[in-house]
C-alpha cells in the first residue's frame, strides 16, 4: 500500500501523515492534499456530512445544518443556515446557478445563489436526497426530486405553482438520487430503479441482490463512493470488520484504489490506506466520494476531514524518482517533459544526480555526466574541476572536459596537464595528442616536460610527448629532430604534412637507416623538393642504401636515372645479383663493356652469356653455356632465341661425342633442325642414353606435324570454297544502274540523256561504273578488263561483268 504524499508546506502537528507506503518500489498513481483554509475552520467547530462538487465552486454540508459555497482552495464565499440537524445531501444544476438542499428534520430547500427564486417546504420525516434537473436555470426545467420514505418529483407549472406527483414508494427510504439528462436513478434498500421523465415511465430495476451481473466485483469491503478515472474505477471503501486478508493497523483506516475492469475480472492499479484526521471513530457511512466531472479530482469526504486526490504529474513523478535516488530515470523524465514540469530544473536534477555519483564514489560516472548536464555553464564547468581536484579526482574528469568552441580557461587545462604530468606519463601523453593545442598555454607545458627530462632524458614516451607539443607550436625541427632520434613511425607523416623536405636534406642517411622503404617512397615522390643528384650526393659512403634508392628509382622509370646505370651495374653486382640480369636486359643505358667486364671478372656466367649475345658474339655466349654451365637445356633454348643455323651447327658439333647431349638435342630439336642431319653424324656404336625413347618422340612429333598440317590443309580448302561460293553468289547479282549514278572516268551521268541513242556501259562487282569508250584498252589477258580505280590484278570483284549496249 502507497502512502499516501504529501504536497505543499507542511501541515500542522494535528494532522498525521497522510498516507503509508506498502511497497517503496512502486510509485503511486495519485497525490493527496487537504482542503484547509476556511474548510479548517468549520471542521474544528462542525462536521462534514456531504458535499457537492462543480466545475465552478465546492458545496459543503455540515451535522449543524449549514451549507457552505467554496472555492476549490477551501476558502468560503458563501452560507447558508438551513436547519438546527444535519444536511443530508446538496444538488447543484449544470449552470451552478441553483442548490438543492436537504436536511434530516425534513426541510428541503431550492435556492437560486444569483436570483430570489427558491422554494420552501418541510416534511414530517427526514428526506435523505435532492437532485436538480441538470437544466434547472430554464424556465421549462423547474424540475427537481426529493427522497425520504417515497421518491417525489416537483414540477413548477404555468402558474408558478409547484405540482408534486409519486414515482415511487413502498421500499423503504430512499438513499441516493441522481438527475442525468432525461434520467433519474434512485438507490433503496432493495436495488436501483431508473425513470425516463421524457416518457414518464420507469425503464429499468436492478436489484440488489442480483449477484449474476458482476460476480468478480463482489469484494471484502464496503464501498463508500465510486468515481470513473477513464477507463478505470476509483473506489473509496471501508474494510470489514471480519476481513482476514488486511493487517490490524489499517481495518479503520479508508482506503483509495483504482481498479482496471477487464472482461474475466478485474486488476488493482493501486491502493492507498488513507489517514484522516478522526479515523478511529468513522464508520463506512461517514465516508463519501465526489469527483469533479472537469478535472480528474477526486474529493474524499469524513466528518473532521476533507481530502483532494488528484493525478500525478510530471513534477511529481520526478519528486518520487528523486525520493528513492533514481536520479537518472529522473533525469531522463525531466529532459523529455522539460516543457511541462514547472517546479523542477533539468540541470539542477542533473547536479544531484552527480553529487550522488560523487558520494558513491562512481567518479568517472559523475564525470561523464558532466558533459550533459553542465552544458555550455562553464562556471559550473570550473567549479565541478575544482571540487574533482579536491576528492582526488581530475583524471575522472579530463577525458570529458570542453574543448570545443565552448572553452574553460587555459589555467584548468593545464592544471590538470600538471596533474598527469606528475604521477601518469602515458596519460599525460594521451591528452597532448587528444586535446587542441590551443587550450593551454603550450611554452608552459613544454617547459614542465623538459623539467622532467632532466631526470629521466631518455624517457621515450616524454620525448615523443615533447614533438608533439613542439609541433604544436610550429616548431618543427626540433619535433623532427625527436623523431628522428627515436625512429618514431610519425616521422614521414610529419614531413608531409609540414612540408620540411627542406630541412631533411642532410638527414637522409637517418631516414634511410631507419625505414628505407618508407624514406625512399618519400623520396622519389618528391624528387621536386629533394633532387635526385642530392640525394645520390648524400647516399655516396653507404653504397648498399645508394642501391636500394637507385633500385626503386629504376623501377619507376628506366630512364630517369639513366646516368647513373654504369654505377648501378657493380651496386647490383655487390648487393642484388639476382636482379642485375633483368636490370641488364631492361636498361637501354649502361655500358656493355663495363657490364661484361664487371661480371666476368665476378664469374657471372649467365649475365656474361646474355651481354655476349646482345654484343653480337652469339658463338662465344653459346660456347659458355655448354663449357661452363654444361646445361643443354639452355643452350638449345639460347639458340632456339637466336634461331640461327650456325648456331645451330655449333651446338651439334659440340654435342655430337657427349651422349647425354646428344639426347637432349634429339628431344628438343625436331621442330627446329631436321632430326636426319643429328643422326647422320652420330658415330656408329656409340651408346645414347634413351636413344629408343628419343626417336619414338622424333617420330610421335613427326606425324603430328603431318597431321597439323593435314588438319590445315582441310581447313584452308573448306574456307576456300566457302569464299569461293560466297564471291559467286556475290557475282550473281544484279546492279541496278540509273540516272544517279556517273561514270568513274568522265564523271558524266552514266545513262545518255536520250535512251533512243545506242550506248554501251561497264560495271565492275566494285560497283564502279564506266562507258565502255572510257575504259583503257584491256591488258594482257584478252577479254577481261579491270577496274582501273581498284586496280586489281587479278580476276576477282573487280573485274568486268556486265556490259549493256542498246
Amino acid at each position: 500500500m502507497a502512502e499516501v504524499e504529501e504536497q505543499g508546506r507542511k501541515l500542522s502537528e494535528e494532522s498525521t501523515d497522510e498516507s503509508e507506503e506498502e511497497d517503496t518500489e512502486e510509485e503511486p498513481k495519485l497525490k493527496y492534499e487537504r482542503l484547509t483554509n476556511g474548510v479548517t475552520e468549520i471542521l474544528q467547530k462542525d462536521a462534514a456530512s456531504c458535499m457537492t462538487v462543480h466545475d465552478k465552486f465546492l458545496a459543503l454540508g455540515t451535522h449543524f445544518g449549514k451549507v457552505y459555497l467554496l472555492d476549490i482552495q477551501g476558502n468560503v464565499t458563501q452560507k447558508f443556515e438551513i436547519s438546527p440537524v444535519k444536511i443530508n445531501q446538496i444538488s447543484l444544476d449544470e449552470s451552478g446557478d441553483h442548490v438543492g438542499i436537504c436536511s434530516e428534520d425534513g426541510k428541503v430547500q431550492v435556492v437560486g445563489l444569483y436570483t430570489r427564486e427558491g422554494f420552501h417546504e418541510n416534511f414530517d420525516c427526514p428526506i435523505k436526497v435532492v437532485a436538480l434537473h441538470p437544466q434547472f436555470s430554464k424556465s421549462n426545467n423547474k424540475q427537481f426530486v426529493t427522497g425520504g420514505n417515497k421518491i417525489l418529483l416537483y414540477e413548477r407549472n404555468w402558474l408558478n405553482r409547484w405540482k408534486t406527483s409519486v414515482l415511487h414508494e413502498g421500499e423503504g427510504n430512499i438513499t441516493n438520487v441522481k438527475w442525468r439528462a432525461n434520467l433519474i436513478a434512485w438507490a433503496n434498500n432493495v436495488g436501483v430503479k431508473i425513470y425516463d421523465i421524457s416518457s414518464k415511465q420507469r425503464i429499468t430495476n436492478v436489484l440488489r441482490d442480483n449477484t449474476n451481473l458482476r460476480p468478480d466485483m463482489e469484494t471484502e469491503f464496503f464501498i463508500s463512493g465510486l468515481a470513473p478515472l477513464a477507463d478505470q474505477l476509483v473506489t473509496l471503501y471501508y474494510v470489514k470488520e471480519n476481513s482476514e486478508h488486511m493487517e490490524e493497523e489499517f481495518r479503520t483506516r479508508p482506503r483509495l484504489d483504482i481498479i482496471q475492469p477487464l472482461p474475466e475480472g478485474c486488476e488493482e492499479i493501486s491502493s492507498d490506506a488513507l489517514t484522516v484526521r478522526n479515523f478511529q471513530e468513522n464508520q463506512c457511512r461517514d465516508y463519501r466520494l465526489e469527483h469533479s466531472e472537469g478535472e480528474p479530482l477526486f474529493y474524499i469526504i469524513s466528518p473532521k476531514d476533507i481530502v483532494v486526490a488528484k493525478e500525478r504529474d510530471q513534477d511529481d513523478h520526478i519528486d518520487w524518482l528523486l525520493e528513492k535516488k533514481k536520479y537518472e530515470e529522473a533525469l531522463m523524465a525531466a529532459e523529455i517533459s522539460f516543457k511541462n514540469i514547472k517546479r523542477h530544473d533539468v540541470q539542477k536534477i542533473g547536479m544531484a544526480y552527480i553529487n550522488h555519483l560523487v558520494e558513491r564514489g562512481d567518479y568517472d560516472a559523475a564525470a561523464r555526466k558532466c558533459q550533459k548536464v553542465l552544458g555550455k555553464n562553464m562556471d559550473l564547468w570550473e567549479n565541478e574541476v575544482y571540487r574533482f581536484k579536491t576528492i582526488g579526482q581530475l583524471k575522472a574528469i579530463s577525458q570529458y572536459l570542453p574543448r570545443g568552441d565552448l572553452r574553460l580557461r587555459p589555467a584548468i587545462y593545464e592544471m590538470i596537464l600538471h596533474e598527469f604530468l606528475k604521477t601518469d606519463y602515458e596519460g599525460f601523453a594521451t591528452l597532448i595528442r587528444e586535446w587542441p593545442g590551443e587550450l593551454y598555454n603550450n611554452m608552459a607545458i613544454v617547459q614542465a616536460v623538459n623539467e622532467h627530462l632532466k631526470k629521466d632524458p631518455t624517457n621515450s614516451m616524454l620525448l615523443t610527448t615533447l614533438a608533439e607539443l613542439y609541433t604544436y607550436d610550429q616548431r618543427y625541427d626540433r619535433a623532427l629532430e625527436i623523431y628522428l632520434k627515436l625512429r618514431h613511425k610519425d616521422v614521414y607523416q610529419l614531413i608531409h604534412k609540414h612540408n620540411l623536405f627542406s630541412a631533411i636534406k642532410d638527414k637522409i642517411v637517418l631516414l634511410m637507416d631507419f625505414d628505407k622503404e618508407k624514406a625512399v617512397d618519400m623520396l622519389l615522390d618528391n624528387d621536386d623538393k629533394i633532387s635526385m643528384d642530392k640525394v645520390v650526393e648524400e647516399l655516396k659512403d653507404r653504397p648498399e642504401l645508394l642501391h636500394v634508392y637507385l633500385h626503386k628509382l629504376f623501377k619507376r622509370d628506366h630512364h630517369k636515372g639513366q646516368k647513373y646505370h654504369e654505377r648501378q651495374i657493380s651496386l647490383y653486382a655487390e648487393y642484388d645479383r639476382p636482379n642485375l640480369l633483368p636490370f641488364l636486359r631492361e636498361s637501354m643505358h649502361c655500358p656493355l663493356e663495363k657490364a661484361l667486364e664487371i661480371c666476368q671478372q665476378r664469374h657471372f656466367v649467365e649475365e656474361t652469356v646474355f651481354l655476349l649475345s646482345r654484343m653480337g658474339n652469339c658463338r662465344r655466349a653459346l660456347q659458355m653455356i655448354m663449357e661452363e654451365l654444361a646445361d643443354v637445356d639452355k643452350a638449345i633454348e639460347f639458340a632456339k632465341e637466336q634461331d640461327d643455323r650456325e648456331l645451330w651447327d655449333d651446338l651439334i658439333s659440340y654435342s655430337i661425342d657427349k651422349p647425354p647431349f646428344i639426347t637432349g638435342l634429339l628431344n628438343n630439336i625436331g621442330t627446329h633442325v631436321d632430326p636426319i642431319l643429328l643422326i647422320h653424324r652420330i658415330k656408329e656404336g656409340m651408346e645414347i642414353p634413351n636413344l629408343r625413347d628419343s626417336l619414338v618422340k622424333i617420330l610421335q612429333d613427326y606425324n603430328l606435324q603431318i597431321l597439323l598440317r593435314e588438319g590445315c590443309k582441310k581447313i584452308l580448302v573448306a574456307d576456300s570454297l566457302s569464299l569461293l561460293q560466297r564471291m559467286h553468289r556475290t557475282q550473281k547479282r544484279g546492279v541496278r544502274v540509273d540516272e544517279e549514278n556517273i561514270c568513274e572516268s568522265c564523271h558524266t551521268p552514266i545513262l545518255p540523256s536520250d535512251t533512243a541513242q545506242a550506248f554501251g556501259v561497264v560495271v565492275f562487282h566494285c560497283r564502279h561504273m564506266f562507258h565502255k569508250e572510257c575504259l583503257p584498252s584491256p591488258g594482257n589477258v584478252p577479254g577481261i578488263q579491270y577496274c582501273n580505280i581498284c586496280s586489281a590484278k587479278r580476276r576477282g570483284p573487280g573485274s568486268g561483268i556486265l556490259e549493256m549496249k542498246k
